[in-house]
């Protein structure tokens, strides 16, 4: 979480370059965090096709979004995978359930997301749902993705610098296709560098740990945090504002992990419904 609050601020600091040139390059930098390890990154086809799903699907489809409909309410849409990932996680992975507490935890997160990323002001316009709807879409993948990896058969974490790898030369064909040519300057690098090591490149590594020894549930209600550390980092570095909305916000997040996180019932399942 800590990673991802950086990305809105690097990424308005490097706001000039195309979005698919800055995805994929960042990508292919965050490659270097598994490549110690290269020789773990041999997985079968379908976790390969995984990762692509999850890494690439999702920048695409937020990309577009963002393209498609107003940025507010795309991004808006696209923090539903926090809520997703807590009440899908008894449909991707057996021995989970939902408790109110967790259901709770979800749409308190949601509701302080809300606040940050709309200001309090909301309008949706169905000229627009194409946006609207690659901007669910987005969220759906990041969610099932995310279940999928603590579902799927064990892989080794490097072969996220994989993923990392493929997704950022699709993302670059995107460019190519989609974008114009931009020429960088000089005070680009060390901030693509910093986007690409960090929230592009290791917070995937640490996801997919987390992921893989944690509880679903609790991760999802946790994952609110980002839009809210991100809001800090922000208005820590004069690029926004404190407001009574934001303040607002932020008890409903820290509350709604904290109530996510207590561990008021049971153990942890012993089995996540791995695939063979």
């Amino acid at each position: 979480m800590l990673l991802w609050s950086m990305l809105a601020f690097l990424s308005v600091q490097l706001s000039r370059v195309p979005p698919f040139l800055l995805i994929g390059l960042a990508l292919l930098i965050g490659t270097l965090c598994g490549v110690r390890r290269i020789s773990q990154w041999r997985v079968p086809v379908r976790v390969l096709l995984l990762g692509i799903y999850g890494l690439f699907g999702y920048h695409f489809c937020l990309f577009m979004a963002l393209r498609l409909a107003p940025p507010v309410e795309a991004n808006l849409i696209n923090y539903l995978w926090p809520l997703l990932i807590v009440i899908l996680s008894p449909v991707f992975l057996a021995g989970y359930s939902l408790k109110p507490r967790h259901i709770a935890a979800a749409l308190l997160g949601l509701a302080g997301a809300a606040l940050i990323v709309t200001g309090g002001r909301l309008s949706f316009d169905s000229r627009y749902m194409p946006g609207y709807l690659l901007a669910a879409l987005a969220a759906f993948i990041w969610s099932s993705y995310s279940l999928m990896t603590k579902r799927i058969k064990s892989f080794p974490n490097a072969a996220i610098g994989l993923f990392c790898l493929c997704s950022g030369l699709l993302s670059l064909l995107m460019h190519f296709l989609l974008e114009k040519r931009y020429v960088f300057a000089m005070k680009d690098f060390p901030l693509l560098a910093l986007l690409g090591l960090g929230p592009m490149g290791a917070a995937f590594f640490l996801w997919n740990a987390a992921l893989r020894n944690g509880d679903p549930r609790v991760i999802g209600s946790i994952a609110y945090l980002t839009p809210m550390l991100s809001t800090l980092v922000l208005i820590a570095s004069g690029s926004g504002r404190f407001t009574l909305q934001s303040g607002v916000a932020i008890v409903l997040i820290v509350g709604g992990s904290v109530v996510g996180s207590l561990n008021m019932d049971t153990r942890l399942p012993r089995t996540a419904g791995r695939i063979q």
